[in-house]
């Protein structure tokens, strides 16, 4: 998934390519892509800048944060990005991030590796605390039996064992 940037043709190229999920390495992670990749990209080049827009779109499967059920979750992103090589990248010590910074990445030796532009949008798109649904119950924290599907008659009123002396003198 490697772009050859020294072989653009002229200013303007189209990239509209399709991967299937087992060319990407996601062990590890949190989601699994269970559909396709499509990339629709046009690729310009300026010199040395590249500028990268177009849309990213594929499924993504995921457990609830809930009730650790499947879930599927739909990515259509729209991409612009502005790539810099490597070499510009001074890498201040400290300084603040301005809103033009937030769409600038960099690329080594006239190579885009395409694949970490897509999977930056994958990372992009699963919600911080994926859902089922937003009404979820989740699972029942004694028994563990999904409250989605079943009700279990499990009392869920704890109490800290450091303070059940002080509830002995209450009872009196």
């Amino acid at each position: 998934m490697l772009l050859d940037l020294s072989r653009l043709r002229g200013d303007v190229e189209r990239i509209d390519r399709v991967y299937e999920p087992a060319r990407f390495a996601l062990t590890d992670e949190e989601f699994r892509l269970v559909e396709p990749v499509h990339l629709d990209v046009e690729v310009r080049k300026d010199a040395s800048k590249v500028r990268l827009t177009g849309r990213v779109q594929t499924t993504l499967e995921t457990e609830c944060g809930r009730c650790l059920e499947s879930i599927r979750i739909p990515v259509d992103a729209a991409l612009d990005l502005l790539l810099l090589p490597a070499s510009d990248n001074k890498g201040e010590a400290e300084g603040e991030v301005r809103e033009d910074d937030l769409g600038v990445s960099f690329y080594r030796d006239e190579t885009l590796d395409l694949g970490d532009v897509m999977r930056e949008q994958f990372y992009l798109s699963v919600p911080m605390k994926p859902l089922c649904r937003e009404d979820c119950l989740g699972l029942c924290p004694v028994c563990g039996v999904n409250r989605n599907r079943e009700a279990c008659a499990c009392r869920t009123d704890w109490v800290d064992p450091r303070l059940e002396a002080l509830k002995k003198l209450l009872d009196r």
